[in-house]
């Protein structure tokens, strides 16, 4: 299993590339809720999301195990497709994305812009049989967008930072697509706050890793899922991030209203820019701090600020600004 020492090695190898992302606060949702509530950003990181912490050290590991790679693929619906488009071309390497046709149109036109050549098919099955096979042709290597040693530790820097900069804290919450995020975040939690609880978010409407973990084998969504929060889209999670997320503490599955509720409230109370899949973890807090006894202190992984227009006006077509957090 990885530890506290991976996530510092990858830290270590991409400081040098990435953003140190704030940490922020609302005094007000501090006053309503009756905790500490922290948000580590990383909304302004490079392409706009987490996932450049993990294609950065993937790239970098490859530099640094003189592991010969003319061209990188990957497969995504959005960040990690940002990600690695930019983090290739920080290395001067060539770059082709595989995404599905659903995916956000920002998010294909930026990953483009990166320098990638995006490659869009029907389904995501398509596109992970085309990555898969795209990965066999020589010097070419293929970049998991979570189930990857090094993606996993790399988006473990985030939650290692935060810490840091906080010190201990009660509880780390971040969401789960297919558990790189969540995986990097429990390994640098139990190495730098190891009394620290580690929970996890999905949408209900996408809910394979709580099914996953109820049934102790990784469940598969039939379907592509009907939900806001297009970074946890996944189908399944990986053999490798499934054996961390078993050690989570618990895995909360969010109703779409309440991702709608809290992406626009965390857009409001911190002036930032939140995607909807960085509202779950706030849900999660927000149930998971209404069980505790005294003040408690929390970390929260607002994981990315890219929306497309169609999103953006599902998010604002009913106001919920005018319940306030705590009453609602």
């Amino acid at each position: 299993m990885l530890s506290i020492h991976d996530i510092e090695s990858a830290k270590k190898r991409i400081d040098s590339y990435i953003h140190r992302t704030p940490v922020m606060s609302s005094s007000l949702l501090n006053s309503w809720l009756g905790h500490e509530i922290f948000f580590k950003v990383e909304c302004v990181q490079k392409i706009g999301a987490f996932k450049a912490r993990g294609a950065c050290n993937a790239i970098a590991w490859l530099r640094e195990q003189h592991i010969p790679v003319k061209q990188v693929v990957a497969n995504s619906s959005g960040n990690h497709a940002q990600a690695v488009a930019w983090a290739a071309s920080r290395f001067g390497i060539d770059s082709t994305i595989y995404m599905p046709a659903y995916t956000s149109k920002v998010k294909v036109q930026a990953t483009a812009a990166y320098g990638a050549k995006t490659v869009l098919l029907e389904t995501r099955a398509m596109v992970d049989e085309q990555v898969r096979l795209a990965a066999e042709a020589k010097d070419t290597y293929w970049i998991h967008p979570y189930n990857h040693e090094q993606v996993i530790t790399g988006q473990g820097t985030a939650t290692l930072e935060a810490i840091q900069d906080l010190g201990e804290v009660d509880a780390v919450l971040a969401p789960c697509g297919g558990g790189g995020l969540l995986s990097g975040t429990l390994i640098a939690a139990h190495g730098a706050s190891p009394k620290a609880k580690v929970i996890g978010a999905e949408p209900l409407n996408a809910n394979d890793a709580a099914q996953s973990l109820r049934m102790g084998s990784i469940q598969s969504l039939t379907a592509t899922p009907d939900t806001l929060a297009d970074g946890a889209m996944t189908p399944f999670v990986g053999n490798i991030t499934f054996e961390y997320l078993k050690l989570l503490d618990e895995m909360y599955e969010i109703e779409e209203e309440r991702i709608v509720y809290w992406t626009q409230w965390l857009s409001h109370l911190l002036k930032i820019r939140v995607e909807p899949t960085s509202a779950l973890p706030m849900e999660a807090a927000y149930q998971w701090l209404k069980k505790q006894v005294g003040k408690k202190k929390v970390l929260i992984i607002l994981s990315g600020g890219n929306v497309d227009q169609v999103t953006e006006l599902k998010i604002w077509s009913k106001n919920y600004l005018d319940q306030l957090p705590g009453q609602y």
